[in-house]
C-alpha cells in the first residue's frame, strides 16, 4: 500500500500520524514546523519532541526525505522528468537547489543516480524505537503549585541536546542559592520557542518569590499546572541515554495512549534531593495536560 493512504480513521484520531499523513500526502510542498504542529493540533515544540520520539527523526527531516524519495521515485520512472522540471514540481527555485539537497539525502547527483537506478532502502523514519521498561505513571494527572526557577539554559536542537548535560556542573557550583526552597530537588525546565524549531532547556531550582535574581543566572516563572507524573528509575550507568530512552517511550508511546491533550507550558524532570547520576535512584517526568 502506498505510504500516502495510510492515515485511516485510526490515524486521523492520531495527532502524530495525522501530520505524518498530511506530510505524506504533500510531498512537494515546502513545509514548516509550524504547518505541521497546526495539523497535529499540537504546540511546535510539543510535536517535534513527540513526533521525534515516536518516528526517531525530526518532523522536518521526515519532510525533506519525504520529499527526497519522490525524487527519486520520479527520476527512475519509464519516463523521467527533466532535472529541471523535477525541480520546479517538488517546489526548489532552481535546478541547484535541487541538485544539491538530492545528493545530501542520496549521497549522488540525481543524474547519476538515474543512471544507476539503485533501490530505495526504508530510512530510520519508516520504524519505532524500541522503548524502556523502568517507568510508571502516575493513575491521574497531578496537579503541582507554581514555581519560580533560578538556574541556567540553552536553546537545544534535536541534533545538539546532549550538550543539555553540561549545563547541571555550571548550577551546581552556584548552589544553595539565596532564597532556595524544595530541600535540595533540582529540575529540568523544558519549553519551546527556540529559533529554528529548537527548545530551551534549564537546569534549575525553585526559589522563593521574593529572593533576588542571582547574579549570572537566569529566572523564569511557571504556573501552577495539572501533569501526567512518569517515575524512571535510573540504574548508576551512564544518565544521558537513560533519559534519551524514557524521553521517547513517553513523548513516543505513552503521551498518544494516555487520550489526554498536551498543555501550552513547559515540561519539567524532577530530581530528588542529594541525587547523583552514577547511582540507582529516580526521576519524574512531569507533562502538562489539560484537565
Amino acid at each position: 500500500m502506498d505510504d500516502a493512504v495510510i492515515c485511516s480513521r485510526e490515524a486521523a484520531a492520531d495527532p502524530l500520524e495525522r501530520a505524518r499523513g498530511f506530510a505524506l500526502a504533500n510531498p512537494c510542498e515546502t513545509l514548516s514546523l509550524e504547518t505541521l504542529a497546526a495539523v497535529a493540533g499540537l504546540s511546535p515544540y510539543h510535536f517535534a519532541r513527540a513526533f521525534t520520539a515516536r518516528f526517531g527523526v525530526s518532523p522536518m527531516a521526515f519532510a525533506r526525505e519525504r520529499r527526497m524519495e519522490l525524487a527519486a521515485r520520479r527520476l527512475t520512472a519509464p519516463a523521467p522528468p527533466t532535472l529541471v522540471d523535477l525541480a520546479f514540481d517538488l517546489g526548489f527555485e532552481s535546478q541547484e537547489g535541487f541538485t544539491r539537497a538530492f545528493k545530501r539525502a542520496h549521497g549522488v547527483s540525481p543524474g547519476r543516480y538515474r543512471r544507476d537506478h539503485p533501490a530505495l532502502k526504508e530510512t530510520p523514519a519508516m520504524s519505532v524505537l524500541a522503548a524502556p521498561s523502568s517507568l510508571v505513571m502516575e493513575p491521574a494527572p497531578v496537579r503541582k503549585p507554581g514555581f519560580r526557577f533560578a538556574g541556567v539554559s540553552g536553546v537545544f536542537s534535536e541534533a545538539d541536546k546532549a550538550g543539555i548535560p553540561a549545563l547541571w556542573p555550571r548550577l551546581i557550583q552556584r548552589l544553595p542559592l539565596p532564597g532556595q526552597r524544595g530541600d535540595d530537588i533540582s529540575f529540568g525546565v523544558c519549553w519551546g520557542e527556540g529559533p529554528g524549531g529548537g527548545f530551551h532547556y534549564m537546569a534549575a531550582v525553585p526559589i522563593a518569590d521574593d529572593a533576588p535574581v542571582p547574579a549570572g543566572l537566569e529566572v523564569k516563572e511557571v504556573a501552577a499546572q495539572s501533569y501526567l507524573v512518569f517515575r524512571q528509575a535510573t540504574d548508576g550507568s551512564d544518565l544521558h541515554p537513560q533519559m534519551q530512552a524514557a524521553a521517547r517511550e513517553i513523548w513516543g508511546v505513552r503521551l498518544p495512549k494516555s487520550g489526554f491533550r498536551l498543555a501550552n507550558a513547559p515540561d519539567l524532570e524532577a530530581y530528588p534531593p542529594h541525587f547523583y547520576p552514577d547511582r540507582p535512584d529516580s526521576v519524574e517526568w512531569w507533562i502538562p495536560v489539560e484537565v
